[in-house]
Parts: structure tokens; sequence; C-alpha cells
């Protein structure tokens, strides 16, 4: 019992360092690829989303798996909490019927090109940043003359991760430590918002 409580405190220790780590060495990016501080970049996601609530704009979240459900949860929190127009393409029917009738690959750019306009806001979730479905969410974002924020992690080529106007990559390796970071950083965007705009 001893051996395992010792390793179980090592591989916990270890985790909290590298979750850490991911988030204190996240890299974010304009659409330049320019490198912006991560303060700033956090300050430049607020303040485009509370000009798209100005301008009554939406936001539209999209990813996959563990993603996907981050996409709902911070499209009900932007919209309950902020007074957001906020949605994410996770309805069932919707996605499986494009995904059966169409390709899987278009189950976030067909609805977007429905249902978006010029001036509303793609935020993709992506933990490789190469999900060929959230990619071509992005170029339909693109053509439609949409505003993209992107967030990603691992490899730091990933094909996502220059093409938002804001990129926000975090350096995990594991899908969990990602994920982690894309939860602890969307939910630090929503607070940030509160504080800026609505306190």
């Amino acid at each position: 019992m001893e051996i395992e409580a010792t390793i179980t405190t090592c591989y916990y220790n270890s985790y909290l360092r590298d979750l850490h780590n991911s988030l204190k060495h996240m890299i974010v990016t304009d659409r330049d690829a320019h490198e912006l501080t991560q303060e700033h970049g956090l300050f430049e996601w607020c303040r485009m989303c509370h000009d798209a609530k100005l301008s009554e704009r939406t936001m539209y979240f999209v990813g996959n798996g563990a993603s996907a459900t981050m996409a709902s949860h911070m499209a009900a929190d932007f919209s309950k909490n902020c007074g957001c127009r906020a949605m994410a393409f996770n309805d069932i029917a919707l996605m499986t019927a494009v995904s059966n009738d169409i390709h899987y690959d278009d189950c976030f750019a067909l609805p977007l090109a429905r249902f978006a306009t010029y001036g509303d806001i793609l935020i993709t979730l992506s933990s490789s940043g190469n999900s060929p479905n959230v990619i071509k969410a992005i170029d339909c974002a693109r053509c439609m003359k949409m505003r993209v924020v992107t967030v990603s992690g691992m490899n730091p080529d990933n094909r996502s991760r220059n093409m938002g106007d804001l990129n926000f990559w975090v350096p995990a390796v594991t899908y969990g430590l990602v994920e982690a970071s894309h939860q602890a950083l969307l939910h630090c965007w929503l607070d940030t918002f509160l504080k800026m705009y609505e306190e």
C-alpha cells in the first residue's frame, strides 16, 4: 500500500505541474501570426465578444468529443450569464443527418452556412487542431467574413492554430491535459468578460 500511495502522490503532483505549465506556456497569436501576451489575447477576445453583443451578432461554438461538451457548456453560459447570442451545433438530429447524408466533415460548416452571417464569431475547440470538420467550419466562416477564434493544443504546427483572428494554443501532449487546460481557459475568458463588462 505504501508503494502504491507513493506512486499516486508522485503522479498526482506531476500531473498538476504539467497542467500548470500547459497554461503558463500557452501561446496566443493573431491572424498575422504575431505573438500576443496571454493577457492581451484574453482582453482582445473579450472585446471582440462585447462588440458582437452590442451589434447583436452571434457566437458559434464547435468541437468534437469532450470539446463538443465544452462548446455546449460555453454557449449556454454566455447566453445565460452574459446576455450574448451564442449557440453550439451539437443537435443530434442535425449532426447525424448531415454526417450520414452528406459527410461528417460538413457537420459544422453546413449549419454555419445556414445560420451565421457577416460579423458573427466562430469559436473552435479542438485538442489536435486538425479535425477536418473544424477546419471546414473555419474555411466556411472565412468565406462569410466572420471572425474566428481557435483553441487548440498538441502539435504546434496543427492546421487550425494560425487560421483565426485570435489563436490560443496549449503546448500539452495528452488529450486530458489539453482538455483540462481548454476548460480552464474558457472559464477564465467568461469570468474576465463578466468582470470587464457586467459588473
